[in-house]
């Protein structure tokens, strides 16, 4: 969604309506650099690559196939508290 701190290499994202801030450091160090409107692969705080919209929408298709397990998951992302 935005890049919140510069220095850092902190943005704040959106992963199926839960806003959380991540590390994009590592797509700088890959020269693909990231930015408000670009879709990101996103584990354990780090945005670790950039997909296009068409892969981002048919991974999120596959995991809301998933059912139960997929809105577990975001129940624990929604709860969880990270700063």
């Amino acid at each position: 969604m935005e890049v919140t701190d510069e220095a850092n290499r902190l943005a704040l994202v959106d992963v199926a309506g839960v806003r959380r801030t991540v590390n994009v450091g590592l797509l700088d160090a890959e020269g693909q650099g990231v930015g408000p409107g670009d879709w990101v692969l996103i584990h354990v705080g780090f945005a670790l690559s950039k997909v296009d919209e068409a892969e981002a929408a048919a991974t999120l298709a596959l995991l809301q196939g998933m059912g139960q397990d997929f809105e577990q998951e975001l129940h624990e992302l929604r709860a969880s508290v990270i700063e």
